[in-house]
């Protein structure tokens, strides 16, 4: 069974190991890249990385797009959201319809 993984600051994501999940608590963005590029060669399944690390690591998430998995999914962290989440299902949506039917954009 493939396993679950989260990155982020350790305030964000310290509460997910009571779910059983894996957590990579990391302060720098170069830590977040280093546990992404070290776990994605693993049996992860699905990684989530707080928005925080996501808005400076994009080009390093897109490599692992176009793959099965893992999945990478951005959730806020205890900063708040920086709408990151919200515009990859945005985008998702308009590459597979043709429109922004959800969020009712002009695309």
């Amino acid at each position: 069974m493939a396993k679950i993984g989260v990155i982020g600051d350790a305030q964000s994501v310290l509460g997910f190991k009571a779910f059983g999940l894996d957590v990579f608590a990391c302060t720098t963005v170069e830590e977040a890249v280093h546990a992404l590029r070290r776990i994605a060669g693993e049996d992860y399944g699905i990684i989530y990385i707080t928005e925080r690390f996501c808005k400076d690591m994009q080009d390093e998430i897109d490599k692992y797009r176009e793959l099965k998995t893992p999945a990478i999914i951005p959730i806020p962290g205890v900063d708040g959201s920086y709408g990151i989440g919200i515009e990859g299902v945005r985008s998702a949506e308009v590459r597979a319809v043709g429109a922004d039917i959800l969020f009712g954009g002009d695309n």
